[in-house]
C-alpha cells in the first residue's frame, strides 16, 4: 500500500476558495398567517434576479466556476457561496446587492412562483418530507413554528409582487443581518455602503406555546415514515446540549441503543436519524425512521422501549463517552468546513450568540448520565409520534 503524505502541500496551504454566507435573522415562521411562503418565495426571487441589470447571482457564480444557493428556515434565511479566491471581492458585492438591495423583475416572480408550487409538488409526494411537517405541526399546533416553511400551492399563488417587495424591506429594515466569509482573507468592499448599512436590530417576540396535539395513527399498507419526539430545549439555551447528545445516542451510528436495538437484535429499520433543533420559544427533539407498515408499531414501540430505558437508567459510560465524541467531532468538522463555518458564524451573529467549537465542546462534554436521564423522561412526558402517507380509505 503506497502512503502518500500530503499534511504540508495541500491541508496546510493557504485556500484557494472562499465560502461567503449572509444570514439574516427572520423566517417562515414570520410569514404573514394569510401568505404562507412569502419568506420561500422570497427567496426564490432573490436568488434568480438580475444583478445590476445583468445575470442573476446564481447565474453569474455558476458560471465563474463556483457555487451558490439559499434556503429558508422556520427562523432564518441564508445566502451563500462558494468560489475561487481571486473572486471573492466581486461575489460577495453582488451576493450583497442581490439580497438586500435586490431589482425585482415581475417576470422572474412569476417564473419562481410557479417553480415553488414544483418544488411544493415534489415534497407533497415524499412522504419523508410530509412526515416532518406534520410532526411540527402536532408539536407546535397553532403556533408560527408549526406552519410548512415552504407554504401550500394554494398560499403561494395567492402571493403578489407587491406583497414581496414589501416583505423585503421589512425584513432588511428591521431584523439583523450578517455576513461571514471563510478564506484566506476578508473580502474587500466598502464598509460604508447603503446595502451595508442596511438592516435592524429589533429581535423576535415570542408566541406562547400550548398543548402538542397526538393524532391517531393509522398506518398505510405501504413504506412509511414515522417522526417520534418531543419538544426540547430552546435555542440559546445550555439545555440544548442535552438534546444534541440524546440525539446521538438515539442516532444511525452503530454504537447508538436504538441502531443495536433496530437494527442488530430486530432487523426493523434500514434508514433513520435522529436529531435536535433549537428555536425561539422551544426545540425539536426527533427520530426520523422508514418501515414497511407492517412493523410500524414495532418500531414505534422499540424506540419508545429505549428513550425509558435511558430515562430510567442513563446510559452506559461507554455508550455516553460515544455520543460525546459524535457530537463533538460534528462541531469540529463544521468549524473546518468552509461552507458550514461560515453560516455557524453568520448565524452565531444574527442571534447573538457566536459560534465557538470549544464553548460548544465544554457544553457537551459536561453532558452526564443524569442529565440525559432526566432528557429522556422530558421526551417520553409528552411523547408525539406522526406517520405519513395517510392510509387511502
Amino acid at each position: 500500500m503506497l502512503v502518500q503524505d500530503v499534511t504540508n502541500s495541500a491541508i496546510q496551504r493557504t485556500p484557494r476558495t472562499a465560502s461567503i454566507c449572509l444570514t439574516l435573522d427572520m423566517g417562515a415562521r414570520d410569514d404573514p398567517a394569510n401568505a404562507s411562503g412569502l419568506a420561500h418565495l422570497l427567496e426564490h426571487a432573490l436568488m434568480a434576479g438580475p444583478v445590476q441589470g445583468k445575470h442573476s447571482l446564481s447565474e453569474f457564480v455558476e458560471r465563474a466556476g463556483g457555487r451558490t444557493n439559499a434556503e429558508t428556515g422556520l427562523e432564518r434565511m441564508l445566502f451563500y457561496a462558494q468560489v475561487l479566491a481571486e473572486d471573492l471581492d466581486e461575489v460577495t458585492d453582488l451576493l450583497i446587492r442581490a439580497v438586500i438591495t435586490p431589482e425585482f423583475d415581475g417576470d422572474i416572480l412569476s417564473a419562481e412562483r410557479a417553480v415553488v408550487a414544483r418544488e411544493l409538488d415534489a415534497a407533497a409526494a415524499d412522504p419523508a418530507d410530509v412526515v416532518q411537517d406534520a410532526f411540527l405541526a402536532s408539536l407546535f399546533p397553532r403556533h408560527p413554528l408549526g406552519r410548512p416553511v415552504g407554504g401550500t400551492t394554494d398560499s403561494v399563488r395567492d402571493i403578489t409582487g407587491h406583497a414581496v417587495r414589501a416583505h423585503h424591506d421589512l425584513m432588511f429594515s428591521s431584523r439583523r443581518t450578517a455576513i461571514a466569509v471563510a478564506g484566506p482573507r476578508a473580502p474587500r468592499i466598502d464598509l460604508a455602503g447603503p446595502a451595508i448599512r442596511a438592516g435592524g436590530t429589533a429581535a423576535r417576540v415570542a408566541a406562547p406555546l400550548g398543548p402538542v396535539h397526538h393524532e391517531e395513527i393509522h398506518w398505510p399498507a405501504e413504506y412509511s415514515w414515522v417522526c417520534v419526539g418531543g419538544r426540547s430545549a430552546a435555542a440559546g439555551s445550555a439545555e440544548r446540549s442535552r438534546y444534541e447528545v440524546l440525539a446521538a445516542l438515539c442516532g444511525a451510528s452503530p454504537f447508538s441503543p436504538l441502531y443495536r436495538t433496530l437494527r442488530n437484535e430486530h432487523g426493523l429499520a434500514y434508514s433513520f436519524q435522529s436529531w435536535h433543533r433549537g428555536y425561539t420559544e422551544a426545540g425539536a427533539w426527533r427520530v426520523l425512521i422508514g418501515t414497511d407498515a407492517a412493523h410500524g408499531p414495532a418500531v414505534v414501540e422499540l424506540v419508545t422501549t429505549v428513550l425509558r430505558e435511558l430515562a430510567e437508567r442513563g446510559p452506559s459510560s461507554d455508550d455516553l463517552h460515544a455520543a460525546h465524541r459524535q457530537v463533538c467531532s460534528a462541531l469540529v468538522f463544521d468549524t473546518e468546513d468552509p461552507l458550514e463555518h461560515a453560516r455557524r458564524l453568520a448565524t452565531g451573529a444574527v442571534t447573538g450568540e457566536p459560534f465557538s467549537t470549544d464553548a460548544d465542546t465544554a457544553l457537551v462534554r459536561a453532558v452526564t448520565r443524569e442529565d440525559i436521564s432526566r432528557t429522556a423522561q422530558h421526551i417520553l412526558r409528552d411523547l408525539v409520534v406522526t406517520v405519513r402517507p395517510r392510509p387511502t380509505r
